[in-house]
């Protein structure tokens, strides 16, 4: 089957690559939709508490991504992987994991400090909210590439994957099973730390009804700051992740993109739901990639990307999953 595209160009859907490269894609695009779902939880927890769609987010996460890179190159790693015993290895990605996580933490502090505090001691409205979280995006990419400049980071390899067993011949390596089993396993602790403690319970809260939970005696103003610095964390975790996955994409615009997509899929599963995150996440990773191999152009993955969400949206509005955080019960 085959369409016309602008610029004599045509695009045809190859059924048959994708039928032969099926479970090799399937297990590449959860990789993938597992960074996103990390970074998804972000602007659900956000959205679930103040109604923001915290555009910035992208910009608390390549922050983390930077930091993971430096620590990395402190402790000697580059574009080839060194050889060290597996103890030492898993010590350093715990450094560069914990250096990311922070620095995405308190960016995502400082950012809901200086640009968001204000605008709430005003009761601004909403649409200066937005004005004001795509300005903090830019204004914090611009402030990066003032540093660093325009050019990627040098690419640092943490380690080669092995491959760990085999499905439908298609082969499963470390790498994949690592981010995976780490951002479900993050995913869920988020969720039940929402759903369980009583900090998770004021998150709720202040996400059903902020006014009554302010007369109910919980700190409002506590409960954004750590949902701010909750999405912080997970950001830098996923920017390990991502570092892990893409050794050269460190750059100043680089978490423009992963941070629209990751955006995608908390729309896609339902904004304000943190197992819909999840779940739009990982179909997101297998519909770009499915999307990829299909048209046979790595060009294609976003539009493929955003077409589905517009599908979704005409058919489920308030996405697949569909029900927000304060509707959340332990």
């Amino acid at each position: 089957m085959i369409h016309p595209l602008i610029d004599n160009q045509w695009i045809s859907f190859d059924w048959s690559s994708l039928g032969q490269n099926f479970w090799p894609v399937t297990f590449d695009g959860l990789t993938f939709g597992a960074i996103y779902a990390l970074v998804a939880l972000g602007y659900t927890l956000v959205y679930g508490v103040l109604n923001l769609i915290n555009f910035a987010h992208s910009e608390v996460f390549i922050s983390g991504a930077y930091a993971c890179v430096f620590t990395l190159s402190a402790l000697g790693f580059g574009p080839s992987p060194l050889q060290m015993p597996v103890i030492e290895l898993i010590g350093c990605l715990v450094a560069s994991c914990v250096a990311a996580m922070v620095a995405s933490a308190v960016v995502a502090f400082l950012l809901e400090r200086l640009a968001y505090k204000p605008l709430r001691s005003r009761n601004a409205s909403r649409l200066a909210f937005l004005i004001t979280a795509i300005g903090a995006s830019f204004a914090i990419q611009y402030l990066i590439y003032l540093w660093r400049g325009a050019s990627a980071e040098e690419s640092v390899t943490m380690f080669i994957p092995q491959p760990v067993f085999t499905v439908f011949g298609a082969t499963v390596d470390s790498q994949q099973i690592l981010i995976v089993v780490a951002a479900v396993v993050m995913m869920v602790l988020t969720d039940q730390f929402v759903r369980r403690t009583r900090l998770g319970r004021g998150v709720r809260a202040v996400a059903q009804d902020p006014d009554t939970a302010t007369l109910m005696g919980v700190d409002r103003e506590r409960i954004i700051v750590t949902t701010f610095v909750i999405g912080g964390l997970l950001a830098g975790a996923a920017s390990l992740f991502y570092v892990m996955k893409v050794p050269s994409g460190v750059i100043y615009n680089g978490g423009f993109i992963l941070g629209i997509k990751a955006f995608t899929a908390a729309v896609l599963g339902g904004i304000g739901n943190i197992r819909g995150a999840l779940v739009g996440g990982l179909l997101l990773g297998l519909i770009g990639n499915y999307g990829q191999i299909l048209l046979g152009n790595s060009q294609w993955t976003d539009v493929v990307s955003f077409v589905v969400l517009v599908l979704i949206l005409m058919v489920r509005p308030t996405g697949l999953l569909g029900s927000d955080l304060g509707k959340v019960r332990a």
